[in-house]
């Protein structure tokens, strides 16, 4: 239509179709999730390579947020990569400033506010398009509740309990209604998060092509699982 290549011009039923295009660059991505405990929370993603010659070990897509800086956030992407790693940078840099200035580390709802502004940024400028990822941010809040977020390519977020974005991303949606419990730990969350991920995964799921992040209550920090740790999750589950 005359209206789907222009970002800032609404159409006549008053949709921005470049927002609705990069939502569909996310549910073409590999499926990402996250499940917030009562102790914890936990994100994981697929991340299957198309050719199993590329080194799996230089390929991230669960990141640290503001270790440096004394706290333990964390997010993880479905869409686009490139995109993903701006995000990344702008997350590290604004946590870090946050730090320098308060001297502690800047909660996960402030940090979740600050990377929907510049999506938002994105949505309203010329020359621009918007960022082809939704992301899920794991963290502690101020008061040291675990809370997870959504984050979308028009700058919307929200809080979730349990939630899933990309590819298969209703089916996965569908399994954590039924599995998720209010009182949850996060051992159990991080089952259920693979268990999640195994429904609707393409081939066999080993430690090398998943990966999973999680933030602990109990030491407020962010931690990428190992593949060994992954290893041991996904022999207890079968």
């Amino acid at each position: 239509s005359a209206y789907s290549f222009s970002l800032t011009t609404f159409s006549r039923t008053g949709k921005l179709l470049q927002i609705e295009y990069a939502l569909n660059a996310v549910a073409n991505g590999r499926t990402s999730l996250g499940i917030a405990a009562k102790d914890g929370v936990v994100i994981a993603t697929d991340k299957k390579l198309a050719s199993s010659l590329v080194d799996v070990g230089n390929v991230s897509k669960v990141e640290a947020v503001g270790e440096a800086a004394g706290g333990g956030s964390g997010m993880v992407y479905s869409g686009v990569g490139p995109d993903y790693r701006v995000l990344v940078r702008n997350a590290r840099k604004s946590a870090q400033t946050y730090y320098r200035q308060y001297r502690e580390p800047k909660p996960i709802s402030q940090l979740v506010k600050s990377t929907a502004s510049l999506m938002q940024e994105y949505t309203q400028s010329g020359g621009v398009r918007p960022f082809g990822v939704s992301l899920l941010m794991a963290g502690l809040d101020a008061d040291g509740t675990p809370k997870l977020f959504q984050v979308d390519p028009s700058g919307a977020y929200f809080g979730w309990k349990a939630t899933a974005i990309g590819k298969n991303y209703l089916n996965a949606k569908a399994f954590l209604e039924k599995r998720y419990q209010e009182d949850m730990e996060l051992e159990d969350a991080v089952h259920t998060a693979l268990l999640t991920l195994r429904e609707g995964f393409e081939g066999e799921m080993t430690a090398h092509n998943i990966e999973v992040g999680v933030v602990s209550k109990t030491d407020g920090k962010f931690r990428v699982l190992t593949p060994e740790q992954v290893q041991d999750y996904l022999d207890e589950a079968t």
